[in-house]
């Protein structure tokens, strides 16, 4: 059992919630299961925002009133009555029905609700200390010059020796970008551990979304997406049309009785115009629903880019209310996940991490473990990825969320005045990436004339390069070919054949290569496996099925998955006879031959391959069965079903698939592709261009 981390607010405000959020990331990656818990709430676990984002983001087998150890209110009259013994007991014993499960548990202390700050930090070290927890302290850095927060420091470590407690490190958040290496040298001197995370602006701001769950408001209309809409400023509405949409500002929240139609549509109309500012969203108050010929008119936007909440109280109230709502991070919130995730992987080195909390990863790797991974490898050593698919909504959310994170460059194709008009439809922030037409790029007749040079011998002529390279595959194939870019992911909206066909025709396979294949990454709940080929070769023979092999072999080695490589079939060892058997007998020989070093054995039926008690039955001397993480498949129609199986009956994410052999990485997705599949592939072709 590894130790159990504790963060505690040194003082009210300090961000812990982010701390929480990019740490349990962090920790995630870094052991298989991860608890969570906070001793004490007010309310139920249910109605705790931090829990409601950890528990949504990071689901796992926790029951949800496992995370809490007591209410607040059950804490203030235990305390009252002198119980306070009893408390700590309380909490205690909860915490240690769910440690017995986890690897280690991350608790996160009280929210300074009561009580004066110095009293409440005394309680969360005891608490920790009763636990068993290192400490992982947070400060307050905003407002304050680097004199003032060292000053701070030296206080909360002094409190925490005073109380005996153990430190993990001491985490310095949201200082000023402009005092961020001043302070870091400051801190040195105090020969601790310690983080320093810069102040972030985008999560000062609460969203739509926020504020309405805050408040228990119903919502009304707006697609969900723009329930992420950050609110800037606050606006009531009492006037008139032309006198209110003097003062509406970017990322408004406008509050209006339900009943003003005028101010509704008026609001819709300038989110919609070119000429005024966004509308973050309307607060519709005293109870007043539109009326329903407004309703209707709602109900038929194709799509509602400002989304509307009724209020139970008064303009004034609700105001109030409104305005008081503090910034948290909704589960759903891609954007601020990005930048906290952006923060924390910049800067906090997980290897320093690992030592101090002594984990030994292992060697299983847990879809969490290899997600983090692909983006810490992606940004090494930063790559630039083309996306020719740069209308698609999902493909521009992929975009925000890898530039935030600083994963790699980004080149979108397309018209620039129809994504820049997508992007500001979607709320999306791109700033970095770069935007290319190919019916207007000065590369075009270049990229003809060398496409026309490769494909001429297939009887190609000058005129159908110069039209084929205009297609956004062909051009950003080409990107790559000539080292315009080091990588392209497309396959959002387009076939697979679409997308490989033009790299088969320009990049070609490396030397050595007999043939391009690929590989699914299938993340299952506690581990990640590796599927070849089920997506580009129908029909392997025996040599190609073997160099599918020691390629998806390599791939795996190279994404951290120690290769155990099952051949499969519908036989295993020698039970079986028949010319499919045969086949996949003898290319099981010919990879041994190449390879003597892998461990890859076959044939073998997928259950031997996958489970250890068929495997003591079936191949009890093997060192592959029961324990594969290559998955060979025989053809591509057994291969394609299985893995589709799988993602759709085990709730497995797939990613791929990856294709393998090229001289430059071009991957393609699925068009049922989710935005974390995006990020997830580029990371992947990111990590093949430095290779």
């Amino acid at each position: 059992m590894y130790r159990s981390i504790y963060i505690a607010g040194a003082e009210a405000d300090s961000g812990k919630s982010v701390v929480a959020l990019g740490f349990i990331s962090l920790f995630k990656a870094l052991v298989p299961r991860v608890g969570f818990f906070r001793p004490v709430v007010v309310g139920s676990a249910a109605e705790d925002p931090l829990i409601h984002l950890i528990s949504q983001r990071f689901p796992n087998e926790q029951a949800l009133d496992s995370y809490v150890g007591c209410s607040y209110e059950l804490a203030s009259e235990w305390l009252g009555d002198g119980r306070y013994d009893d408390l700590i007991k309380l909490i205690l014993a909860r915490f240690k029905e769910i440690e017995e499960h986890y690897d280690m548990v991350l608790c996160v202390g009280t929210d300074f609700s009561s009580a004066t700050s110095a009293m409440e930090l005394d309680f969360n070290i005891d608490i920790a200390n009763n636990l068993g927890c290192k400490l992982l302290p947070v400060v307050n850095g905003q407002g304050r010059d680097v004199e003032a927060v060292g000053d701070a420091v030296k206080v909360l470590l002094k409190t925490i020796k005073k109380h005996g407690g153990d430190l993990l490190a001491a985490v310095v958040n949201r200082v000023m970008p402009g005092q961020w290496q001043t302070l870091v040298q400051h801190l040195r001197r105090l020969d601790v551990p310690y983080y320093v995370l810069p102040e972030e602006l985008l999560l000062e701001k609460p969203t739509v979304g926020e504020i309405s769950r805050a408040l228990g408001y119903t919502h009304l209309s707006g697609e969900p997406e723009t329930f992420n809409n950050p609110v800037k400023n606050y606006k009531v509405a009492a006037m008139e049309i032309p006198e209110f949409l003097n003062h509406v500002e970017d990322g408004s929240l406008v509050i209006t009785p339900g009943d003003r139609a005028d101010i509704i549509l008026g609001s819709l109309t300038a989110d919609a115009s070119t000429r005024y500012p966004k509308i973050a969203g309307m607060i519709l108050t005293g109870d007043l629903p539109p009326a329903p010929q407004v309703m209707d008119l709602l109900g038929g936007l194709v799509k509602a880019c400002v989304p509307l909440f009724l209020s139970p109280d008064d303009t004034f109230n609700t105001a109030l209310k409104v305005s008081q709502v503090k910034a948290t991070i909704l589960p759903t919130d891609e954007r601020k996940i990005a930048s906290v995730m952006g923060l924390i992987e910049a800067c906090v080195n997980p290897d320093e991490l690992r030592r101090l909390i002594a984990v030994s990863p292992g060697h299983r790797v847990t879809p969490l473990m290899f997600e983090y991974e692909l983006i810490r490898r992606a940004k090494t050593e930063q790559k630039h990825i083309v996306l020719p698919e740069g209308s698609d909504a999902r493909i521009l959310r992929a975009a925000e969320i890898l530039l935030r994170r600083d994963v790699v460059r980004v080149t979108l194709l397309g018209e620039p005045e129809k994504l820049r008009s997508q992007r500001d439809a979607l709320g999306v922030t791109l700033e970095g990436a770069e935007i290319v037409d190919p019916s207007t790029s000065p590369w075009r007749e270049a990229f003809a004339e060398t496409y026309y040079q490769l494909r001429k011998h297939k009887g190609i002529s000058p005129q159908m390069a110069h039209d084929a390279i205009v297609d956004v595959n062909y051009f950003g194939t080409m990107m790559v070919y000539q080292g315009y870019a080091d990588g392209m992911v497309s396959g959002a909206i387009h076939t697979t054949q679409a997308t490989i066909r033009p790299a088969f025709e320009i990049i070609r396979t490396r030397s050595g290569i007999k043939l391009v294949s690929s590989v699914f990454f299938m993340c299952l709940a506690d581990r990640v496996l590796v599927y070849g080929d089920c997506a580009i070769n129908p029909n392997p023979n025996a040599e190609q099925l073997a160099d599918i092999a020691i390629t998806s072999a390599d791939t795996a080695q190279r994404f951290g998955i120690e290769p155990r490589v099952a051949m499969l079939s519908y036989s295993t060892g020698e039970s079986g006879k028949g010319d499919d058997v045969e086949l996949v007998r003898y290319a099981t020989e010919i990879a041994h031959r190449l390879r003597p070093d892998l461990k890859l054995e076959g044939p073998m039926q997928y259950d031997a391959a996958i489970d250890p008690e068929v495997a003591r039955l079936k191949m009890p001397q093997s060192e592959v069965a029961g324990r594969a993480t290559v998955f060979i498949f025989p053809d591509l129609n057994t291969g394609n079903n299985t893995y589709k199986a799988v993602q759709r009956s085990a709730n497995a994410v797939a990613i791929g698939p990856v294709l393998q052999g090229l001289k430059k990485p071009v991957n393609d997705l699925s068009r049922g592709c989710t935005v974390t599949d995006i990020v997830n592939t580029v990371a992947i072709t990111a990590i093949q261009a430095q290779q």
